[in-house]
């Protein structure tokens, strides 16, 4: 593949989009995501044909992970859930009316959204940044120094097959999933943000032995097949959510990849 054809299989370069949502389907293990910064009122989770059902979770189940500045609100049923920035709401299947608005249209909310397959219907679930399990990795010294936040995951929120959560860099690292792995059990698809304005993030993906790059600007995501590598360096610190779908849940479920071991 050249550059325009990896860009157009692999990039979801329009995720969050402005008081309207639009998902993204993909064939890996039917995960979708999309995004809406509501900013002129409440904006509703439609149904889309690609379900084939009667409403979009009836089959389905819905993270959703609050990435702007400001404050926002999601109504689920009836019932209202407050995020700020960071927070995590799980959306059970089978909820039918949900919609995202913003505390202050002056300062909006971004909802980032990711749905998976669901066999199981489990409690809706909202979960603050400083609840969800911080899991500190790499060092200063080999500029990949992240704390990985987990929200939806086995001994979290509890999910069908949705795992979730996002990975923070500290000021001076750069190098994100280094050394990279595999995981054939599940796909994953990676979301970047808090990429800081005229910095960029080069996203590494393919073959361990096959690899390829594509370049990430600041919101958008890239998906990762099961047999596909998945890290990535920038030019300064960022934030990235991570969520997975397949088989199991477990996390560290993976085949590593040594870094000499890359062509």
């Amino acid at each position: 593949m050249n550059t325009e054809e990896l860009r157009r299989a692999f990039l979801v370069p329009n995720v969050i989009l402005e008081s309207r949502i639009k998902m993204t389907f993909t064939d890996l293990d039917r995960m979708a995501l999309g995004g809406v910064k509501p900013s002129a009122g409440p904006v509703t989770l439609d149904n889309d044909h690609e379900t084939g059902t009667d409403f979009f979770l009836a089959r389905r189940e819905l993270g959703i992970l609050n990435v702007g500045g400001g404050s926002g609100i999601v109504k689920v049923d009836g019932k209202t859930w407050h995020l700020d920035n960071l927070d995590c709401l799980y959306v059970a299947m089978g909820s039918k009316a949900v919609t995202f608005d913003s505390t202050d249209a002056k300062n909006p909310a971004k909802f980032f959204l990711m749905s998976t397959p669901a066999h199981q219907s489990y409690p809706t679930t909202l979960v603050k940044k400083s609840q969800a399990n911080p899991i500190k990795l790499g060092s200063q010294s080999t500029a990949n120094q992240r704390t990985i936040y987990q929200y939806i995951h086995a001994n979290g929120i509890k999910s069908a097959q949705l795992v979730m959560g996002f990975t923070e860099l500290a000021d001076g690292s750069v190098w994100n999933t280094m050394p990279p792995h595999t995981h054939s059990r599940r796909t994953e698809i990676y979301f970047y943000f808090d990429i800081p304005d005229n910095q960029i993030v080069s996203h590494f993906l393919g073959r361990p032995d096959q690899t390829r790059h594509v370049f990430v600007h600041n919101e958008q995501a890239v998906l990762s097949p099961s047999w596909s590598i998945h890290c990535g360096c920038g030019t300064a610190a960022y934030k990235f959510i991570w969520a997975m779908g397949g088989e199991n849940q477990t996390f560290d479920d993976m085949d590593k990849v040594g870094p000499l071991e890359l062509r």
